[in-house]
């Protein structure tokens, strides 16, 4: 069965810093690209940032450029988050999800994507 999960979510001080995960399981990963999404209360679900199959190119929100950094290690099925100089403007539920089909305009847009996680809580507050 086809799964992503995330991990890595908690409650960090403004300024502070996360590490998110997102492992697949039962399929292989190396076939997608795989995006970063949040949601905050009351707010659609956005994009964060993206990254192509192998690695090759990446993409990011201009609200996240220079603070956030995606990775990816195909051969352990993880593509990674960090997260750094975090603001409470980052709080929110982060869902990980892969995207056959990579086009500029679309990378960020949930709407294209097809398999997604079941999200972990990120909490920036002092």
């Amino acid at each position: 069965q086809r799964q992503l999960v995330e991990s890595g979510g908690g409650l960090v001080q403004p300024g502070g810093q996360l590490r998110l995960s997102c492992a697949a399981s039962g399929f292989n990963m190396a076939y997608y690209a795989i995006g970063w999404f949040r949601q905050a209360p009351g707010k659609e679900r956005e994009g964060v940032s993206s990254i192509k199959s192998m690695g090759e190119d990446t993409f990011y929100a201009d609200s996240v450029k220079g603070r956030f950094t995606i990775s990816r290690v195909n051969a352990n099925d993880t593509v990674y988050l960090q997260m750094n100089s975090l603001k409470p403007e980052d709080t929110g539920v982060y869902y990980c999800a892969t995207l056959q089909r990579v086009c500029k305009a679309c990378v960020l847009d949930p709407t294209r994507y097809e398999h997604w996680g079941q999200g972990t809580q990120v909490t920036v507050a002092s």
